[in-house]
């Protein structure tokens, strides 16, 4: 079964970049495993026309607006491998084969989150990602941030906007290792430093520490590690970028990877991410892989 483009993963980058590609007729088929970064969200923010939408209404809308092109496909499987062949590239999904000229990566990061009981099961609820998405519903309430490497402290400096702040290191920071710059910087946003280690988070967000005291908190937000989801990723060959903030896909200004008719975008390609940055990513990359059939 043959496609000019065939887009893996069909959340918001890809349904984005799906929809040029969609309008200048190319035939295009979508696979998608439902399986949404922001899922465990209930409410998607800072988004323009969108805001305050729970996320799976803003997806299934805006699947329904790309399927209604007569030569958009959608298949809901998982990508198993993806081999090049002659030129193009071999998808397998599931039992199924798939060629196309061209290949888009969307399918979004998986968040490795610091090892504390009880923090998955509230992870989108009242612990959190990105201030700029739930901050403000916290009401300027006490608000923490949960250390998971020293690029927490970028996000701890923001945080006083949206509530008072305390910084909890849980021992994944020892106090000594920052600076005397960043203390101050610290000192200046009052911002309180935490250093007992976290036993577990209870009802809402009450933090137990290990000595049994414990602290309410409003919302507590989580700078997580970000990983590729799959093997077949990491077995194409491409060129990844791995630092403190995890892995993404290197890409050029217009979302081409190394391996020519290979593009990617999304969370897959930076180290934050939000629905509304994701859709602009999947605009660029739907219209620069339109025009690589051209030039």
């Amino acid at each position: 079964m043959n496609y000019e483009v065939i887009i893996i993963g069909g959340s918001y980058a890809g349904l984005s970049a799906a929809l040029p590609l969609a309008r200048a007729r190319r035939q295009i088929l979508i696979i998608d495993a439902g399986q949404r970064r922001n899922r465990f969200a209930k409410y998607s923010h800072n988004f323009l026309t969108q805001d305050g939408i729970a996320p799976d209404v803003i997806a299934e809308k805006a699947r329904s607006q790309v399927e209604k092109y007569s030569n958009v496909s959608w298949l809901s499987e998982t990508v198993t491998d993806v081999k090049a062949i002659d030129g193009q590239y071999l998808v397998i999904a599931g039992r199924q084969q798939f060629q196309a000229e061209k290949i888009i990566i969307a399918t979004g990061v998986k968040d490795e989150l610091p090892l504390v009981e009880g923090l998955a099961e509230r992870w989108g609820k009242s612990i959190h990602h990105c201030p700029y998405c739930d901050g403000y519903e916290l009401n300027m309430g006490e608000v923490g941030i949960l250390a998971s490497g020293m690029h927490s402290l970028h996000q701890a400096l923001m945080l006083p906007d949206w509530g008072k702040t305390t910084l909890f290191l849980n021992n994944t920071i020892k106090i000594e290792q920052l600076d005397n710059m960043l203390l101050e910087k610290l000192s200046k946003r009052q911002i309180t430093i935490e250093s007992r280690k976290i036993a577990r988070i209870e009802n809402h967000c009450d933090l137990v520490f290990i000595d049994g005291n414990h602290t309410t908190l409003s919302g507590l937000f989580v700078s997580t590690i970000t990983r590729l989801q799959a093997n077949w990723i990491r077995n194409l060959g491409l060129d990844i970028d791995i630092n403190e903030y995890g892995e993404a896909i290197k890409t050029s200004p217009v979302k081409e990877t190394n391996i020519k008719g290979i593009y990617a975008c999304g969370d897959i390609t930076r180290s934050g991410g939000s629905v509304a940055l994701s859709v602009g990513d999947g605009a660029m990359t739907g219209i620069a892989t339109h025009k690589s059939f051209i030039y």
